[in-house]
């Protein structure tokens, strides 16, 4: 009980300093139990132990969810994501695993309860069997905590007196209040669009015959470019995919655009760069999918000019957002004739992906442009196996990777080693922006428009704990006039933006890139 009473919400926290401390919520349950009679103090200790059990849970999220997704757990949303969290398991170390983990979980936390209020229950017993030392001890302990807060008085770093538990405990409560009040602001927002009552002729009319492609490469984050360990070989990739597109007649611009999210939740960061609002939680997302606020692909939808689609290898259930996207015919993991097996999570080869949209769509004959969105998935973690390049006209169905999967290395070996994700995650990154810019040399053409970006940076175990949120972002074209139009962006020449590019929130992207190809505001409000 001492233990999960000092217990931190983070694992940068947990280190045996924060142990040696007196922590206020003890002796007050111990004054309490000492001043009931037997039938209310077992009440009250049962029911103390097991609010204690819960925090300890709650704080042990909090540990994970800082760990992965840069945030604490968020006890009104977060409870879904648990359940994405036994999916991503099972996808990447298999079902029985996944089950393992899942069963363990549970009955882990059912034990945790149990026996913390058994715990509490023995303790209170104990104070009375002995009441008047046990008086004399929460006496003498109550005076050392308040000597210590007047004082300050430290142990290894840390001070003495503590009411850490409680101190949770309402961050938790202001935590929930937020959101609740969030809830109700985001939903008036959302009602406020700058180009929501814009008619299709004034949108994005200086693309109008252009083939326009969003492409998302999973967990591609600044880290990537900047980090030690990652930045020589991410570096190098960018720098040859640069100049072999200028060989083929392209040139790019880049900058950095700061996600809102970190390390995973993939979802909320394509919500915001297409929606132009700041999706950050899972009630944001469904709050703004369920109206008809104007996404950057909807523009395009919206003109009547576009034939629009989506590719998304991930999505392997129904997805009723397309609509809200404004996508005419989404491709998943089960509509692009893949033959080949799994890459861990990635259900195939961004590869494979790329040249089912080219067989599929791209290099049809169609009578008007097309505008796709396609979310590229090899570069998302565990980073293992990684898939090779193979010559495009040897894919196929995708049975030629079947020897690449199984030489490749095994994801628990990766997972359990940080140093190893590390470099398995920069190769990912590099495997990824190769295969998305061969497939530009190769495919595209003069009216070929090719946006692509990161939709957050991978986790802590990757970045470390002082990351930023950024991820780079590119624009892509043989027509000059589509980067003149960006010209005042003040982005980087080239894949490889400047440490010094300028910065924008995610969220700013839409309406800057409306309003560059001329489309004219006409708002609708709330």
């Amino acid at each position: 009980m001492l233990g999960a009473l000092l217990l931190p919400n983070t694992l940068v926290a947990l280190e045996p300093n924060r142990f040696a401390r007196i922590p206020a919520e003890a002796v007050i349950g111990a004054v309490l139990l000492l001043c009931l009679p037997r039938v209310p103090r077992l009440v009250l200790a049962a029911l103390f132990g097991t609010g204690l059990g819960a925090l300890t849970v709650l704080n042990l999220l909090d540990m994970g969810f800082t760990e992965y997704l840069g945030r604490g757990f968020n006890v009104v949303l977060d409870w879904g994501l648990l359940d994405d969290a036994r999916s991503y398991v099972a996808d990447s170390m298999g079902g029985a695993a996944a089950t393992g983990a899942a069963v363990g979980a549970v009955v882990g936390v059912l034990l945790l309860l149990v026996l913390m209020a058994l715990a509490a229950v023995r303790l209170g017993e104990l104070l009375a069997a002995h009441r008047e030392r046990a008086a004399r001890g929460a006496l003498l302990a109550a005076t050392v905590w308040m000597t210590c807060v007047a004082l300050g008085v430290q142990t290894f770093g840390v001070p003495v007196a503590t009411r850490s538990a409680s101190g949770a405990l309402e961050a938790q409560a202001h935590r929930v209040v937020d959101t609740l009040r969030d809830e109700a602001a985001f939903a008036k927002e959302a009602k406020a669009d700058r180009f929501g009552a814009t008619p299709g002729a004034q949108l994005v009319p200086d693309l109008r015959g252009k083939d326009v492609i969003f492409t998302f490469i999973e967990s591609y984050g600044r880290s990537a470019i900047e980090d030690p360990v990652m930045a020589p070989g991410v570096g190098r990739t960018l720098d040859t995919s640069t100049k072999a597109l200028a060989g083929a007649g392209y040139r790019a611009r880049s900058g950095w655009l700061t996600s809102a999210t970190y390390g995973g939740s993939s979802w909320l960061g394509h919500s915001t760069f297409m929606s132009g609002l700041w999706v950050d939680n899972q009630q944001r997302y469904r709050t703004v999918t369920a109206g008809d606020h104007l996404t950057l692909t909807k523009a395009f939808e919206k003109t009547g000019d576009w034939d629009t689609v989506g590719v998304m290898p991930g999505v392997q259930k129904a997805w009723p957002e397309a609509e809200w996207y404004g996508l005419d015919k989404v491709y998943d993991a089960f509509d692009v004739g893949y033959e080949g097996p799994k890459f861990s999570w990635s259900t195939m080869p961004d590869q494979y992906a790329l040249e089912a949209f080219q067989r599929l769509e791209h290099g049809r004959k169609r009578d008007r442009p097309l505008m796709a969105e396609i979310i590229l998935t090899s570069s998302h973690q565990p980073w293992a196996p990684i898939p090779e390049l193979v010559g495009w006209d040897e894919i196929g169905d995708g049975s030629v990777f079947e020897g690449i999967e199984e030489s490749g290395e095994e994801a628990a070996d990766v997972i359990a080693d940080s140093a190893r994700s590390k470099e398995e995650y920069g190769r990912s990154v590099e495997y990824s922006v190769t295969s998305l810019t061969q497939w530009l040399e190769r495919y595209g053409t003069d009216d070929t428009v090719l946006v692509f970006l990161g939709d957050h940076e991978p986790i802590t175990r990757v970045t470390g704990d002082k990351t930023s949120r950024d991820v780079p972002v590119s624009i892509v074209a043989k027509d000059p006039k589509v980067l003149d139009a960006i010209a005042d962006w003040n982005w980087t020449e080239g894949l490889k933006p400047a440490q010094d590019a300028p910065v924008w929130k995610m969220s700013s992207f839409r309406d800057r890139f409306l309003t560059a190809y001329g489309s004219i505001p006409h708002p609708t409000q709330d």
